[in-house]
């Protein structure tokens, strides 16, 4: 009974199921019992479906596209190498792509073609475009070969002449290339470089004579520039000799003997034979001597007492060598030029030799030219005896003390008037001093005391002078 009962209530739920399908046939019924609640996501899913479609169908198209370039640039591409790239050749996932715009992926056919551009002349690596660097760097080098060249040159000129001297300076000196580096006097036996081109020697331990300085100024042969300037205007080593001599052992005259054009230059610029040899230079034909060379003497005595055979035959056979011969017992150098006026002091004097040779060849000096000049040094220790030897008489002495008294003379009234200008200025500066003192004395009774004093002073002073004017007036009547 229960099981026919159970069957019964089986059927009837199926025919209800039954009929509420039926019930769904028809469409009206449909939309009164749809929930309308998901009809928007139903609507948002199918557009979502469409816009998938579309962008799976656009990335076959562009792998359609990469294919058929692939397929163009395997005809290029080496066996080996494609083999490798297995890997890369594999097909790309749709989903890897899903969001993407077809916009922002760049089309290979749209881009532009590339263009080849020439590169400018100027720009181009070649030598043309390095050529002042070129110029600078062979410049340099040339002067660093010039350098060099000139520098060994003058060394071995150098060399060429001690060599040749050096027995007759040791004959003569008992000190022969001192450097004065030790505190007592040494004999190196060696030339003294002072720097390329110049060449120092000291000489001393003769009778009659302080020492002796020989100086070797040879061409700038190591500075390239000088070297070019030389091409233009060419000149000679030359040979420079001071003779110091001693007080007693020189008497007093001023003599000088050169060539025309060294004898015009020194009488402008040295102050002893601008002052004491104040005539034009003349020749010294008549005493046997060749037209090129030219007398400045202070005294005609003096030019008739050096001017012996010797010395005229030393002269005559090397005329082209001689540059200049200098005697003086008045020598200070050059005058002394100053801006604010002449010094308020003569210079020292001292008694001086100098003589100036030109090293044959004007400029092409070879190691062999500088053994002529030996005769020349002979003529420097014959004129260091002479000079020792030579006395003016009594008549030539008052000359000389007569020119001598007269260039002080002229001296001090040239600088009178600054003498007394600087005399003014110290007066004044001790004045100044005073009141200075006198201020700064913080006594006030002591302050007065040191005013009182110094009035007293000032007016002594105003009363010897008044005296002095008043016996000068008494004089004069």
């Amino acid at each position: 009974m229960r099981l026919y009962l159970l069957f019964l209530l089986l059927v009837q739920g199926c025919g209800l199921v039954v009929g509420k399908f039926d019930d769904f046939d028809d469409t009206d019924d449909i939309v009164e019992y749809d929930d309308n609640d998901f009809a928007e996501f139903e609507d948002a899913n199918e557009d979502a479906a469409e816009e998938v479609l579309q962008k799976v169908t656009t990335v076959q198209d562009d792998e359609e596209e990469a294919t058929v370039e692939l397929e163009d640039q395997e005809d290029f591409e080496d066996p080996d190498i494609v083999g490798e790239g297995d890997a890369e050749g594999e097909p790309f996932d749709d989903e890897e792509f899903e969001g993407y715009e077809e916009a922002d992926r760049p089309s290979s056919r749209s881009k532009d073609p590339i263009k080849i551009v020439n590169v400018p002349h100027h720009l181009q690596n070649s030598w043309e475009s390095y050529y002042l660097e070129i110029l600078m760097v062979t410049g340099l080098l040339a002067y660093i070969m010039n350098y060099i060249i000139g520098k060994n040159k003058n060394n071995r000129l150098a060399a060429a002449w001690f060599n040749s001297h050096k027995e007759l300076l040791e004959g003569n000196f008992s000190l022969v290339g001192d450097d004065g580096v030790n505190k007592e006097p040494t004999s190196t036996g060696k030339l003294n470089q002072e720097n390329e081109h110049i060449y120092n020697l000291w000489c001393s331990g003769r009778v009659c004579c302080e020492g002796m300085l020989i100086q070797l100024k040879f061409l700038k042969r190591q500075d390239l520039l000088n070297v070019l300037a030389r091409m233009m205007r060419p000149a000679s080593d030359q040979v420079q000799i001071k003779v110091t001599m001693n007080e007693e052992d020189m008497d007093t005259y001023v003599f000088a003997i050169g060539s025309r054009k060294a004898m015009v230059r020194m009488q402008k610029e040295m102050q002893d034979l601008s002052e004491f040899c104040s005539d034009k230079p003349k020749s010294g034909i008549k005493f046997g001597l060749p037209d090129s060379l030219s007398i400045l003497s202070e005294m005609g005595e003096v030019t008739e007492g050096i001017l012996d055979n010797r010395m005229v035959h030393f002269l005559s056979n090397h005329a082209d060598k001689i540059e200049s011969v200098h005697f003086s017992d008045q020598f200070s150098g050059v005058k002394i030029m100053q801006e604010e006026g002449q010094p308020l002091k003569l210079p020292d004097t001292k008694k001086t030799l100098l003589f100036t040779f030109n090293v044959p060849g004007i400029g092409n000096t070879y190691p062999k030219d500088m053994e002529s000049l030996l005769p020349l040094m002979n003529m420097v220790i014959y004129s260091i005896d002479k000079a020792k030897k030579y006395r003016l008489n009594r008549e030539g002495k008052l000359k000389a003390d007569k020119n001598r008294a007269r260039v002080e003379e002229n001296f001090l009234k040239m600088t009178h008037t600054q003498r007394q200008e600087a005399a003014q200025i110290r007066r004044e500066e001790k004045k100044r001093a005073e009141k200075e003192r006198i201020m700064n004395e913080e006594d006030p009774e002591k302050q007065r005391r040191l005013e009182e004093a110094a009035l007293r002073r000032e007016q002594k002073k105003q009363e010897k002078r008044q005296m002095k004017m008043k016996q000068i007036k008494v004089k004069a009547m």
